[in-house]
């Protein structure tokens, strides 16, 4: 999930770089949610981990 929210940043960079501002606004929200989500699952992952050898 981390690698789609870093292709989105790509899309979202090059974008703006050539002008598409709304193509570029899109992408980076989308980066920007996926990055968030992989984040929270992340630290779900840990907590289980560590009740788990409780």
């Amino acid at each position: 999930m981390l690698g789609w929210a870093l292709a989105f940043l790509v899309i979202a960079l090059i974008a703006a770089f050539l002008g598409f501002g709304g193509i570029a606004g899109a992408s980076a929200g989308i980066a920007q949610i996926l990055f968030f989500v992989f984040l929270i699952l992340f630290v779900i992952s840990l907590v289980a981990r560590v009740m788990r050898r409780v």
